[in-house]
C-alpha cells in the first residue's frame, strides 16, 4: 500500500510504558524526513505515568495536511484490550485492525491481524520492552506507507546507546512476522454488525 489518498491515518494505542508514543514519532520522522511526505503526529495520555491509556496518531499525506488530528483511521494498532475496545469505532470500514495477539483476547472485526508482539520481543530478544519496535516493523510491512530503510534510520537515530542492535532486531522480527500475513484473505470491509460493536 502507498499513500495514494490525500490522507492516511494510523493510531498507535495501548498503555503508558509500552512505547506507543515513541513508535508513532519514529513512523512520523521516517515518513516525513526520510520519505518526504507531509506528516502530523499527535498524542495523548491518561493521568498515570505507566499503565494508563495512551494513544498517538500519525497523519500522512502527499499533499499539505489541513487538519492534524486523525478522523477515520486506516490502521489501528492496539497493544491491549482496552485500547482495542476504545478506538475500534474510529476505524474506517475498509481499515485494518492490528493487535498484540497475547494481550487482546476479543477482536471485534474479521478485518484484523493478530501478531504476538510482546511474546516475540520476550522470546527472541529477551525484552518485552521492545514489543513496540516489533509492532512498528509489522506496521511498516503491512501498510507499505514508509520505507523500511527510512524507518530503521529513524530508529537508529533515537535508540538509546547500547540498545541499537536489540531495537534493530526487534524491528526486523516485526517485519518477518508480518510477511506471513495474507492481507488478501481478509474481507474488504468491516461488516455493519461489526461496526456496531
Amino acid at each position: 500500500m502507498t499513500i495514494k489518498e490525500e490522507r492516511y491515518e494510523i493510531r498507535f494505542s495501548g498503555s503508558g510504558g509500552q512505547g506507543i508514543v515513541l513508535a508513532a514519532i519514529l513512523l512520523a520522522e521516517a515518513a516525513g524526513i526520510g520519505d518526504g511526505n507531509h506528516v502530523c503526529q499527535t498524542q495523548s495520555y491518561g493521568p498515570e505515568a505507566r499503565g494508563g491509556a495512551c494513544q498517538a496518531d500519525v497523519v500522512l499525506s502527499k499533499k499539505p495536511i489541513d487538519y492534524p488530528r486523525a478522523m477515520k483511521l486506516d490502521l489501528l494498532l492496539a497493544m491491549n484490550q482496552a485500547s482495542c475496545d476504545n478506538y475500534f469505532p474510529d476505524l474506517r470500514p475498509e481499515g485494518l485492525l492490528l493487535v498484540d495477539a497475547g494481550l487482546v483476547d476479543q477482536v471485534p472485526t474479521s478485518r484484523a491481524v493478530a501478531i504476538p508482539f510482546s511474546q516475540i520481543a520476550e522470546k527472541q530478544l529477551g525484552q518485552k520492552l521492545v514489543a513496540n519496535m516489533v509492532a512498528l516493523g509489522a506496521v511498516a510491512q503491512l501498510t507499505g506507507i514508509v520505507s523500511p530503510k527510512a524507518l530503521e534510520s529513524a530508529l537508529m537515530a533515537r535508540a538509546p546507546k547500547g540498545t541499537e542492535e536489540m531495537n534493530r532486531r526487534a524491528f526486523q522480527a516485526g517485519i518477518k512476522a508480518a510477511q506471513k500475513v495474507d492481507l488478501a484473505s481478509l474481507p474488504p470491509t468491516v461488516t455493519p454488525q461489526e461496526e456496531e460493536v
